[in-house]
């Protein structure tokens, strides 16, 4: 994870959304080790909210979404541990200045000992989810944004991901979420392995959902879809929604946006009745897991959930 600190995102919420990543690290700590890089300067800070379970290190960074600027890891045949380094550019170029992120993976993979990968792609983690058997599931909502890799075409983008990640299937859902201008549609807000062969999607069942149609035509895809080992989904929808005021703007808390941890799931939630519902869905698809809510109100005011904030890293050597 990556401590907040652009000032000019956060604004006067800037101390709620600190707030919150320290208990979202806290409570991932209660599963497995969590460490929260922090500007230089800002280390004592952070420690002193995220507590004594959570070891902090200050390297240079621009902004706090370590799942999309941070390394994405892959296993070798073997068990070898690697980190892809692919290329950062701030969503599109949304956020000033932008260097010091697409540098971290690198540096972090350095600190950590983990051979680097590199790619030159544009790709941020939070736009793809996969089962680790071959199969990966993104938006063209996002990929194919001429934001992020103009000079690629559809099949360049499939066959990076394939060269870099190992997967043998890649499956184009049509939409992310349509107000989730940030990451022009990630599709970490809209579906989600939770096993091989298993999905749970994001389909509201209010028709006045700005998503209602379109997470319905995603829904569609999956359904005539086949994942890399040939199996159908059994797929599992997540109804509910949660819109709230932060700082004076509505904002969408999305609870599909969680983290798989080691024998839990970290889901951001809003403070409202819709909570529970939600939390019931997501421990249904995660019965071997224990299943904790976080408020991420001001995490969604930024522009994201618990999955954008952050990344997980393979154990060594099968350690845990």
């Amino acid at each position: 994870m990556a401590w907040p600190t652009r000032a000019d995102l956060w604004g006067g919420a800037l101390a709620a959304a600190r707030a919150e990543y320290a208990a979202v690290a806290r409570a991932i700590a209660g599963f497995e080790p969590v460490t929260m890089v922090a500007l230089p300067g800002q280390g004592a800070q952070a420690r002193e909210q995220c507590g004594d379970t959570v070891e902090v290190i200050e390297l240079p960074i621009d902004d706090s979404w370590l799942r999309d600027s941070g390394p994405i890891f892959v296993l070798g045949s073997d068990g070898a541990r690697a980190g892809v380094d692919f290329r950062f550019n701030s969503w599109g170029g949304k956020h000033h200045p932008w260097d010091q992120d697409d540098k971290i993976s690198a540096v972090l993979l350095e600190r950590l000992g983990v051979d680097r990968v590199d790619s030159r792609m544009i790709l941020e983690g939070g736009a793809i989810t996969v089962d680790g058997e071959g199969t990966l599931i993104t938006t063209e909502q996002c990929l194919l944004h001429p934001n992020r890799n103009p000079d690629l075409s559809r099949a360049d983008i499939e066959a990076e991901l394939r060269a870099r990640l190992g997967v043998t299937k890649v499956i184009w859902l049509p939409y992310g979420g349509l107000e989730d201008r940030e990451t022009d549609g990630h599709v970490d807000g809209v579906a989600a392995f939770t096993a091989p062969g298993k999905v749970l999607i994001q389909v509201p069942d209010d028709p006045e959902h700005p998503d209602y149609a379109r997470m319905r035509a995603n829904r569609a895809v999956l359904d005539a879809s086949t994942d890399a080992a040939g199996r159908r989904f059994e797929l599992t929808e997540l109804p509910q929604s949660a819109f709230v005021e932060v700082a004076g703007a509505q904002v969408e808390v999305g609870y599909l946006n969680f983290y798989v941890a080691n024998g839990g799931v970290i889901v951001p939630v809003a403070g409202v009745p819709a909570d529970e519902e939600a939390l019931a869905v997501i421990a249904g698809a995660f019965p071997d897991r224990k299943v904790i809510g976080v408020v991420a109100r001001t995490v969604a005011y930024g522009g994201g959930g618990v999955h954008c904030i952050t990344q997980q890293i393979p154990a060594k050597d099968g350690a845990r």
